[in-house]
């Protein structure tokens, strides 16, 4: 009863936290009104460890010192706080466990206005226990037959829904005849039975891919998108590996973590491209929500070897500050998990290669969808148009320079000018 009586808080501003055994997770926090920031803050780090809402009398000293969280930082003028967890309450190897701690209840407390959860660092002996990337951007560019750090050239078949799997295949076709490296499925692309069925957009475009690589003498990829309850993922995924396909892709948001490691834990030895299709419903409030950052950080435990980050200058939302952040922690050492290749996806058109590059660099996939088969001049043009953007920049020139003896990227260049 000793122990009980002892005064028990989670407010420990003196802590140094240990960084190989614990789990620091930062939030941005805005208490409700009539609450204070520290109130607010403490409540937090009860709820997301062992505490509930109000003292429980089975609670003994020596338990809470050795498993609550402990709060200590806090920045009320930034909105800042910091918590440490033991590594002790979480499962290794279990995002979903993990979030259900520091993403979950919290979320839903009455005390807080806006909570965002902005990073997480972790302890390599909880990043050891993930299998992480199969193959991570250096193996992506060993099938792929590109090495170095030159721009992987990527399409996404457009329109989205529509083309028949032999109109998908023949697409495929054109562009990977006329400079692109990757080519892949849109994220609402799966089995559409009565337009374009998957089996069958699987066989006549390995089919194709197969031809263009022949009359090209260059390697090519396709992501087929096998985005579905997770037993029928593998089901999916093993028929593209039957048919000689290396790549698939997953809509990782909608899909789950549970899905997504679940299918990495297959070993099916296919890339995993993952399209992040919905994760601003929760990323893109400055104020609330989980930012993209972790998101990425959990794709690559849950092993992902492409991830979509944003293009900064596209038609879709992402800082630049935050894009580039998020890329280069992508490409960096973390652990023993390998590095992800960052995909540049959304809007794109020729006209915004170099600005794209002079922000990003040249180690990542840039996909172009409508800023290829929109060009006016057909398909084959809008590949053509890409690929000599690319060319401009690799022999630095303009684009304007480069347009003088390539018609294509003229056209696409008047018709999206910027």
């Amino acid at each position: 009863m000793a122990d009980q009586k002892k005064e028990l808080s989670y407010l420990r501003l003196d802590y140094q936290p240990l960084l190989k055994e614990e789990i620091i997770a930062i939030y941005y926090l805005q208490p409700k009104e009539g609450v204070s920031f520290k109130e607010a803050a403490e409540k937090i780090a009860a709820e997301s460890s062992i505490g509930t809402w109000t003292k429980l009398s089975n609670l003994s000293a020596t338990v809470f010192q050795k498993l609550a969280a402990r709060l200590f930082y806090l920045d009320e003028e930034k909105g800042i706080i910091k918590i440490a967890y033991p590594l002790a309450l979480f499962e290794k190897g279990n995002i979903p466990q993990l979030l259900s701690s520091i993403a979950g209840n919290v979320f839903s407390m009455k005390e807080i206005k806006s909570l965002r959860l902005e990073d997480v660092l972790f302890p390599f002996n909880y990043l050891d226990s993930f299998l992480g990337p199969a193959f991570g951007w250096r193996g992506v560019r060993r099938v792929i037959g590109i090495e170095g750090s030159p721009v992987i050239i990527g399409s996404i078949m457009k329109p989205k829904v529509g083309l028949s799997s032999k109109e998908n295949a023949e697409l495929a076709y054109q562009v990977f005849k006329n400079g692109v490296d990757f080519a892949k499925d849109d994220e609402n692309l799966t089995d559409l039975a009565n337009i374009n069925p998957f089996q069958e957009r699987v066989r006549r475009v390995m089919e194709l891919k197969k031809k263009a690589e022949k009359e090209t003498g260059c390697l090519k990829l396709y992501a087929f998108n096998v985005t579905a309850p997770l037993s029928l993922m593998i089901e999916r995924a093993k028929y593209v590996r039957e048919q000689g396909g290396k790549c698939v892709m997953i809509d990782i948001v909608a899909v789950g973590w549970s899905a997504l490691q679940d299918f990495r834990n297959q070993n099916l030895g296919l890339i995993i491209h993952g399209h992040r299709a919905g994760h601003s419903a929760f990323t893109r409030s400055q104020k609330h929500g989980i930012s993209m950052k972790v998101i990425a950080k959990l794709a690559r435990l849950a092993g992902v070897d492409n991830l979509h980050t944003g293009t900064v200058i596209g038609k879709m939302e992402g800082e630049k500050k935050d894009v580039q952040e998020i890329n280069k922690f992508l490409r960096s050492e973390w652990g023993n998990l390998k590095e992800v290749f960052p995909v540049a996806s959304g809007g794109l058109h020729p006209a915004l290669v170099p600005g794209v590059i002079s922000i990003l660099g040249t180690n990542l996939i840039m996909n172009f969808g409508g800023g290829l088969h929109g060009h006016p001049d057909g398909i084959t043009a809008g590949a053509q148009a890409v690929k000599a953007a690319f060319q401009a920049v690799t022999e630095n020139i303009s684009l304007e320079e480069k347009a003088q003896e390539n018609p294509a990227l003229k056209k696409a260049l008047d018709y999206w000018s910027v």
